[in-house]
């Protein structure tokens, strides 16, 4: 008996696939940006994999009624799939890779008969089709909810600003004692894998995000539920596994199943990963073949082969009935006026809702934006963070400036580089306008993402006669937003200072959040920004035009 090399192959490419994106997901770190540059830039295509996925091209192109930049791209991901049916799922995507490791793991919940039986096909494996009809009228309505559940925004998401973090902090709570240890083939281990992960892996500060906890708790959940069911994720609710599931049904390549020497073993199910049914005297489910080829190589006859042209004995489109795709149709049409009857638009909107530089109007945004967490990872000062409340449950996951963690640097454009659908429209530090050294001029209009305000009762200088121009130094733009004025005042014990108090000049300031982030008080910063005054939404400006 000659066993199959194709679960080989589909082997060696899934762990290719799945060390680019890490590799790509770790360019993103400040490490990998050039430390004699006068801009910092990206070095490699990190938005690669989301210019291969077709389902943010579909939602892109429903709610904006166009493609962003290469977007283009990932239909052609569908040509192929029409002749090799849903290869993407089995040898490309690094999501259904990680659920294919997790799921051959040893478990309690899948032994002998019980493994064969879960890896049969179930009709709950059509919940992802209404999953991609609920995602794409909601898009059609102009909503990108369904980016809470593309796979490599969940991946962005959970490894970006939950995982990563958590192993730098792991990582170097090991290795700081390791480095301090008084015995020198300790220490020099210690430094020298040290020098190895600051190289690759490490941050060069401990970042933390906001949900970063509860981000992982989910994605590990996730993984851990293929522990009892194969692939649960790919086989009932990934939607672009659905996308390509749909297309696929006219795809050339179908499974060939030789009766005359099946024995019906069921050993092809031992390793089957969609759920498809690939056993002798059954159809064949074609939308959910992952065409990992495990039944192939299973098969101890070699009676199951993959033969262009075969429509024998299958099932080629998806089992979903008319019921479920009302349920996906009227969920898609509900959905989007639901969250939006009170979210944050117009003047209801959160006033500490601080877009990233580029950002489009508030409707638009959130017609585009995926929540992948791309632009959160990028963030050099991690300033970016995804939001909870503060935009409603449509926003849930959209980028959010927070100023007391970090501020947005002036010269940086990096969130509008890495932005896969242009809701953070791509911009240069020109256009951006913060910093007059690097080519904006002094009379040009700076983007702005909002307006800093004090809090008089709480600044040092106004409420308790003490000296602090911490603000006024960290403003970075020029000339500076925030200036003093000295002021004569009288402390407790009755004598009388000159003090500098700080102002806003608002049309300077452009809402970057430098002096709320360097403010002396802690707990709750004297200077704060909120969104009024943002480019973005003309509604939102406070300044008068005097003529």
């Amino acid at each position: 008996m000659k066993r199959s090399r194709l679960p080989l192959m589909r082997r060696v490419s899934q762990i290719f696939f799945l060390l680019l994106f890490f590799a790509l997901l770790l360019f993103t770190s400040l490490n990998f940006f050039p430390h004699d540059a006068t801009e910092v830039q990206l070095r490699a295509p990190v938005r690669l994999f989301f210019e291969w996925d077709p389902l943010v091209a579909v939602v892109n192109a429903l709610a904006s009624h166009a493609l962003y930049r290469g977007l283009l791209w990932s239909l052609l991901i569908l040509v192929p799939t029409l002749f090799l049916g849903r290869f993407f799922c089995g040898w490309i995507c690094p999501m259904g890779t990680l659920q294919h490791f997790v799921g051959n793991m040893p478990s309690e919940a899948k032994r002998g008969k019980q493994r064969i039986e879960a890896n049969r096909y179930k009709r709950w494996q059509t919940g992802k089709y209404v999953v991609l009809i609920a995602g794409l009228v909601a898009a059609f309505f102009g909503s990108a909810v369904i980016g809470w559940l593309d796979p490599f925004s969940l991946l962005v998401r959970s490894f970006g600003l939950s995982l990563l973090p958590a192993f730098n902090f792991a990582a170097q709570s090991v290795l700081t004692p390791l480095e301090h240890s008084h015995i020198g083939v300790i220490k020099a281990t210690g430094e020298t894998l040290h020098t190895f992960l600051h190289y690759t892996v490490l941050y060069l500060r401990q970042p933390h995000y906001a949900q970063g906890v509860f981000l992982g708790i989910l994605f590990i959940a996730i993984l851990a539920a293929s522990l009892r069911v194969t692939r649960l994720w790919c086989r009932a609710i990934c939607p672009l596994g659905a996308l390509l599931g749909a297309v696929s049904r006219w795809s050339l390549l179908g499974l060939h199943k030789d009766a005359a020497t099946c024995d019906h073993c069921n050993r092809c199910l031992l390793h089957c990963q969609g759920g498809d049914d690939p056993i002798g005297g059954v159809p064949w489910r074609k939308a959910e073949c992952l065409m990992c080829m495990n039944c192939v190589g299973a098969c101890p006859h070699d009676g199951l082969a993959f033969r262009f042209f075969r429509k024998e004995h299958e099932v080629a489109s998806p089992d979903l009935g008319r019921r479920r795709t009302l349920t996906g149709l009227a969920a898609g049409v509900a959905v989007v006026p639901l969250m939006r009857a009170n979210t944050g638009m117009g003047k209801s909107r959160h006033e500490r809702l601080l877009r990233p530089p580029g950002s489009l109007d508030e409707a638009d945004f959130l017609s585009r934006c995926i929540r992948c967490g791309e632009c959160m990872k990028v963030c050099p000062n991690t300033a970016l963070h995804p939001t909870l409340d503060q935009a409603g449950l449509e926003g849930l996951w959209t980028p959010t400036v927070v100023p007391r963690i970090g501020y947005c640097e002036p010269s940086c454009v990096l969130c509008s580089e890495v932005c896969p659908t242009g809701a953070i429209w791509q911009i240069t530090p020109k256009e951006k306008g913060w910093v007059v050294g690097v080519g904006a001029s002094a009379s040009s209009q700076p983007i702005r993402l909002g307006t800093a305000f004090y809090d008089r009762g709480r600044c040092l200088p106004w409420a308790m006669a003490t000296d602090c121009i911490v603000c006024e130094e960290w403003c970075p733009v020029s000339p500076k937003a925030i200036y003093v004025e000295e002021a004569q005042v009288i402390d407790s014990a009755g004598n009388t200072k000159t003090l500098k108090q700080p102002r806003v000049d608002p049309s300077r300031c452009v809402g970057c959040g430098a002096c709320e982030f360097a403010c002396p008080l802690q707990e709750h910063p004297a200077v704060y920004v909120t969104s009024i005054g943002e480019s973005r939404s003309p509604g939102s400006q406070i300044l008068l035009n005097r003529k």
